[in-house]
C-alpha cells in the first residue's frame, strides 16, 4: 500500500468560541501542505449546524507521502498552535478508493 494513492478523513472538534483562532491556524498549513508533492488536495469543511466541528478530506499519492506529511515541521507547528483549540483528539482515517 505503500505506494498507492490514500484518502484521509479527519474529524476535528474544537472547544466553542475558538473557531476563528483555529481557522487562522488552517490558513497557514493549509498552503503549506497544498505546496507538498505528495498531495493531491486538503481540504477542510465546517458543520453546518455545529461550527466547532470540522473534516478534513484528504488525497496522497502514497501512504510514504502521507508519512512524510504527518512529521512535517508545519503539521508540528500546527498541531503544537492548536493543542489548547482540540475538544479531543483528532481522529485520522486513512481509506483506500476502490476501483
Amino acid at each position: 500500500m505503500d505506494n498507492e494513492q490514500v484518502t484521509v478523513i479527519a474529524y476535528i472538534e474544537i472547544k466553542p468560541g475558538t473557531e476563528d483562532a483555529f481557522k487562522a491556524e488552517l490558513e497557514k498549513v493549509i498552503a503549506a501542505t497544498r505546496a507538498e508533492a505528495a498531495c493531491i488536495n486538503y481540504d477542510f469543511h465546517q458543520s453546518a449546524d455545529q461550527p466547532t466541528r470540522f473534516v478534513a478530506y484528504e488525497n496522497w499519492t502514497s501512504r510514504a507521502g502521507l508519512d512524510q506529511h504527518a512529521k512535517s515541521a508545519h503539521i508540528q507547528t500546527f498541531r503544537q498552535n492548536c493543542a489548547e483549540i482540540f475538544a479531543k483528539p483528532v481522529e485520522i482515517t486513512i481509506w483506500k478508493k476502490l476501483d
